[in-house]
Formats: structure tokens, C-alpha cells, sequence
């Protein structure tokens, strides 16, 4: 149920709407419509061609297919889907170390909320097949408490002809001034959303129009695959009456709104007014072409080889098939009656005079070798122009090659395979922006608490979030990166430090703790495996309590016993407040402090006296460094 603010912003919006005022906002949408329709059709009947040439269901049965198209495709895809883009928010002031840590995790439980696995495979296949995928991240699920993505079929979306992407340049140029799509929904489907109004003003659609292209998209995919047109196949009657609606972006008195339209574009059903001009659709291209849309797509490379290659192998198959079925001559002199050369067993045909020359086959040319240079010639071209060798099929080569040539192969292809999953982490990222952009906007304060579960290397918790447990006071910075040019760099540090970490073990001042953690983190390690494994030590979590109150500006005292630079390594987190600095500069007073005792227990031992006490033979005095410590810290108290 609707709650009473919604009710009567759609009351409101009702009244404009009864009051005729969005008349001009859909004439705008109309005409908009229009020009993307007629620019963008002979797109649509183009991918339907390749769709058919991918999978095609209703060729002639005695002809064969080339899978080329569908080879090469399904090698890149698995790719870069198998490379997983990674995510890390990344704090842009001290104050919110924590809150991108929070949001790190809330990223990997949203994960599984928004099946985002399965919208990759979707926007990654249509970004391949039609050169650019498109993801929109508008809706926030109240019960679920997590945006909810949807894939948009690229075949049923309408744009902006002067678009280079969907929002453009960082400064907004060639952006699409307008953008949407159609789509059809039950009148079940409507209600449930709570979000549409004036539902009472719609004609379900009993026939499709001509110029629809959700309805024309339908009966193409059907073709494809076999299957009649769809269209004729709606209910007419009850709850799943379906409407064909246009959900449309555009720009109007001045501001970005979303409106939804019924009746061919003559009844409003929804109106929203964004907060700035930017399109909560996110692009992602495959070959992007700069200052372009379409740019390069598998099938615009791969489409002319497939369909040479099936017209060689059928031309190849229906002369195989004539030498095992050939045409022969006969002597018409020597066999009277014709249908005494129709094939039987134990058969006896007359002939007048003898045997010799009655009969011979006609003479074909049979498939040559040049068909065959045609085919690898084409098979090498595309494999040349998408970087899909026969061992990235999954196939063994035809050539024997050495082990070195064949590294140089798969490293060569790693690259170019690298490049198409850095363009896609342009989108990634500006996903992620989106997803917090639409927390920061949905979730509220005191109102909205979401449980996350994290697993680690001690079991399952559950931490509860709030609004000042996932927004920052500055936005964070948001990281995405391949997971193999990750993991290919991670291996290359791990050997270096590796290396490095033998020698700087053999300096008694050096941080050992630090190498091995940092150690553990290259080897792939989480925080919680190697706090297991290297607990924290109590000066560690003695400097840890220090911080809190050195993150209020206040004094803390250094203690005797302290060890130093464990101390300084924790500290070093702390915001720069002056009682941070001053609580440094009294562990470096500290350590010089210890030097110089030590110097003194080196003379003693020189002299003959004993090495734990002074020079005059007295005791030492164990408030000796606090005294010296000391002036640091006064010295600094004016400046907190």
C-alpha cells in the first residue's frame, strides 16, 4: 500500500494532468520518439540479421550454418566475464576510513541482493553483440533496502542521434538531450509498483502498431529462434491485459525528468523530476570509437566471414553430395528404354550390341584446394581482428609451435584482452557511483537500518548499518580493477618483496611484523586471516586505545616501556591534530632517550661497573625518561 506522502504527490500530479498540463511535455515526447524511431530502425533490422546468422532456428534444413560468429562471441564473452571487476571505495578524508570500509562490505552483500552476476552476463553479451550495453540504476527496493539494476534490451532503445554516450563528456557535452524505451506490463504489474497514476486512463493494446519497436523487437527474436510472432499471442482480458507504455527521459522547463506514457503517448502515468541532468543509465562499450555511440561490435568484424564461410561449405557440401549421387550418359543406340537405368537388385538390362562405352558418369569438378585456403584465410582474419586463437576456443592448434611462441601468443592475448576489461571498468565504476549516489538518497536517517553479513576467517557476523555507518561527508572515491590485472600484478610485487624482505630481515631495526603482514597481504591473505595469524601485540593495542583520544585532540602521555616504532606505525592513522604531533615528537625524544642509555650501558661494561646503573654507581632513576619526555609534551600543550 501507497503511504499518505506518495498519495498525494500522485493526487497532485493527477490534478496537473486532468488540467491538460503536460500537453506540450507530450508533444515534446512524441516528436523525440519519432526521431529516434526513424533513425535507429534500420539499426534494429540489421541486429535482427545478425541474431538470425547467430542462432538461426528456420534455416533450410538441408543447409548447414557456420558457428563462427557464435565461436568467437562466446570466447570473448567467457573472457571477460570470467575476469571479475573489482571494487573498492576508497576514503577521501580520515574521518571516513571507516565508512568506505563499511561500504566495501555492503558492495559484496548487495552483490547477491541485485543478482548482479546475471546482469553482467546480460550487459556484458549485449556491450559484445551490439557494441554497447546499457544498465539502468534508477529504482531503490524499500523492502530489500538495495537498488534494484535492470538490463536494457539495447533493441528497444530509443536515443538521441547527436549522442556520443548516454551522459556525455565530464562536462556534459554530447549527451543525450533525450533517451528511453518501450516496454509493456500487465495491469497486476502497475499496481504492484505503487508509483503510477491516472491507471484508469489506459487502453490495453488488442493489436501492436507498426511503429512500435518493443512489438516489432518480439516478432524479430521470435523469428530468430523459430517460434511465431508473439503478438498474436496476448491476452486480451483480466489481470495480465498487457499495456504498451514508453518510459522516456527528456529535458523540460529546464530540468531532467522521467515520464511514462500509455495510449501512443497521450496519457502521462508517472512523472519524476530528477535532481540534476544526469541519466541513471549506465553505458558500457565494447571497441568504443571516440566522439561515437555505435562504435565496433564482434558482429560487425565477424558477420561478412560467417556468411562467406557457410556459402564455400554449403557449395563444398552439394558437390560431395553430387559425386555420391552423379549424373551419368547413356548410348540411346545401345539402351532403348530409359527407365531401364533405374536402380534395382538383380537387375538385367537389355542392350543392343556390346557392352563397351553404354554407359559413363559426367565429369564434375570436385572441391579444390582453394576452398580450403578460403576458409583458414577467413577463420585466420578473425581470429587475427578479436584475438580468439585456436587455444583460446578451447582447441588444439593445427600447427605445432614451440612453448615460447606459444607464451608469446597467450600473453599477446591476455593484453588485448586486458584492454576491452579496462574500457569496461569505466562502467563498473560509474556503477558503483550510482549505487551510492541512490543510498545516499533512499536511505534515512534514523529510519532505515540494514543487517549485512560478512564472512571472515573466524565465522559469520552480522553487523547492523545506518545512514552514518554507509554515507561519508565527503563522497568517497570509488576503484575498479580487473581481477587478472590484479592478480597478474600481485604475483609480480609478491616475488619482489619477496626478494627484498630477505635482505631488510637482516637489519635489526627493521619492522619485521610490517614485512610479514605486508607479506601475507601480496599472498592473498585477508585482514582477519593475518590478524590470526600475527595477533596484534600489546603495544600495537595500546597504541590503538591512544588513538581515540589523540583523534579528540588530546594529550597522551608516553610510556617508558613503550616500543616505539610500533607505536609510531599505529599513529601514524590519527588525523593530523597537534597533540598527534606532539605525542610523535615525545616517542622520538623517547628513542633517543633509549640510545643514549644504551651508549651509557656500553661505557659502564668498558669500565667494569655494572651495566643497570649510572656512572656515580647509583641505581638509575626510573622516571629519568618521563623527565626528559616531559618537555615535549609541555611544549606542545600551548598548540592543542
Amino acid at each position: 500500500k501507497l503511504d499518505s506522502g506518495l498519495v498525494e504527490e500522485l493526487n497532485q500530479l493527477q490534478k496537473r494532468t486532468d488540467e491538460n498540463g503536460f500537453s506540450n511535455l507530450l508533444e515534446q515526447v512524441k516528436a523525440e520518439y519519432k526521431l529516434s524511431y526513424d533513425y535507429l530502425k534500420p539499426k534494429w533490422e540489421e541486429w535482427a540479421l545478425r541474431l538470425k546468422l547467430y542462432n538461426n532456428q528456420k534455416r533450410d534444413k538441408e543447409a548447414v550454418g557456420d558457428p563462427l560468429l557464435f565461436t568467437v562471441h562466446q570466447t570473448l564473452l567467457a573472457s571477460l566475464y570470467e575476469d571479475t571487476l573489482t571494487v573498492n571505495f576508497v576514503e577521501r578524508e580520515e574521518g571516513d576510513v571507516d565508512v568506505a570500509e563499511n561500504l566495501n562490505y555492503l558492495a559484496k552483500y548487495d552483490y547477491t541482493d541485485m543478482g548482479k552476476d546475471e546482469l553482467d552476463y546480460e550487459w556484458d553479451w549485449d556491450a559484445s553483440f551490439f557494441g554497447r550495453g546499457l544498465q539502468l540504476l534508477m529504482e531503490f527496493d524499500r523492502k530489500l533496502k538495495a537498488p534494484m539494476p535492470e538490463v536494457i534490451d539495447p533493441m528497444t532503445f530509443l536515443r538521441d542521434p547527436r549522442a556520443h554516450s548516454v551522459n556525455g563528456d565530464r562536462k556534459g557535452r554530447n549527451r543525450a538531450r533525450f533517451c528511453g524505451r518501450e516496454v509493456r506490463m500487465t495491469k497486476q504489474e502497475l499496481e504492484d509498483a505503487g508509483i503510477y497514476f491516472n491507471l484508469e486512463a489506459l487502453d490495453a493494446d488488442k493489436t501492436s502498431s507498426q511503429e512500435s519497436n518493443v512489438d516489432r523487437n518480439r516478432e524479430l527474436r521470435a523469428a530468430a529462434q523459430g517460434l511465431s510472432d508473439t503478438r498474436a499471442f496476448n491476452p486480451s482480458k483480466g489481470d495480465n491485459q498487457e499495456y504498451r507504455l514508453l518510459e522516456w527521459f527528456t529535458i523540460w522547463n529546464g530540468k531532467r525528468v522521467f515520464v511514462t506514457s500509455g495510449n501512443n503517448q497521450k496519457t502521462i502515468i508517472r512523472y519524476q523530476e530528477l535532481s540534476s541532468l544526469f541519466i541513471p543509465i549506465i553505458d558500457r562499450a565494447m571497441y568504443p570509437i571516440s566522439h561515437d555511440w555505435d562504435g565496433v561490435s564482434v558482429p560487425d568484424i565477424i558477420e561478412d566471414k560467417t556468411r562467406a564461410r557457410s556459402v564455400i561449405q554449403n557449395l563444398g557440401l552439394r558437390g560431395i553430395k553430387s559425386n555420391l549421387h552423379p549424373m551419368y550418359l547413356y548410348d540411346t543406340n545401345k539402351i532403348n528404354n530409359r527407365f531401364d537405368l533405374d536402380f534395382g537388385f538383380n537387375k538385367h538390362i537389355p542392350v543392343n550390341g556390346p557392352t563397351n562405352n553404354a554407359l559413363e558418369p559426367v565429369q564434375r569438378q570436385h572441391v579444390g584446394t582453394d576452398a580450403d585456403w578460403i576458409l583458414k584465410m577467413l577463420d585466420t582474419a578473425a581470429q587475427k581482428a578479436t584475438a580468439t586463437p585456436d587455444m583460446a576456443q578451447g582447441m588444439v592448434s593445427q600447427q605445432d609451435r614451440t612453448l615460447g611462441e606459444l607464451n608469446k601468443v597467450d600473453a599477446n592475448k591476455d593484453r588485448r584482452y586486458s584492454l576491452s576489461a579496462r574500457i569496461f571498468g569505466w562502467s563498473e565504476k560509474r556503477f558503483w557511483q550510482q549505487w551510492y549516489r541512490l543510498y545516499k538518497t533512499h536511505f534515512k536517517k534514523d529510519i532505515d537500518e540494514k543487517i549485512v553479513r560478512i564472512r571472515g576467517a573466524l565465522g559469520t557476523k552480522f553487523r547492523p548499518f545506518t545512514r552514518e555507518n554507509i554515507v561519508a561527508f565527503i563522497d568517497p572515491d570509488v576503484e575498479v580493477e580487473s581481477k587478472a590485472i590484479v592478480e597478474s600484478d600481485r604475483m609480480k610485487k609478491l616475488q619482489l618483496w619477496n626478494n627484498y624482505l630477505g635482505l631488510v630481515m637482516a637489519d635489526p631495526n627493521s619492522n619485521k611484523r610490517y614485512g610479514l603482514r605486508k607479506m601475507g597481504r601480496l599472498t592473498g591473505l585477508d585482514k582477519d586471516e593475518i590478524d590470526i595469524l600475527l595477533p596484534a601485540t600489546i603495544d600495537e593495542m595500546k597504541a590503538e586505545d591512544e588513538n581515540q583520544a589523540l583523534n579528540l585532540n588530546k594529550l597522551v602521555e608516553v610510556d617508558v616501556i613503550d616500543d616505539d616504532i610500533a607505536h609510531l606505525e599505529i599513529h601514524n592513522k590519527v588525523a593530523d591534530f597537534s597533540a598527534k604531533y606532539a605525542h610523535i615528537q615525545a616517542h622520538k625524544r623517547s628513542m633517543l632517550l633509549k640510545k643514549v642509555m644504551a651508549m651509557q650501558n656500553a661505557q659502564q661494561q668498558g669500565q667494569g661497573q655494572n651495566p643497570g646503573q649510572t656512572p656515580g654507581g647509583a641505581p638509575p632513576n626510573p622516571d629519568v625518561q618521563k623527565e626528559l619526555v616531559a618537555p615535549t609534551l609541555q611544549k606542545n600543550n600551548a598548540t592543542v
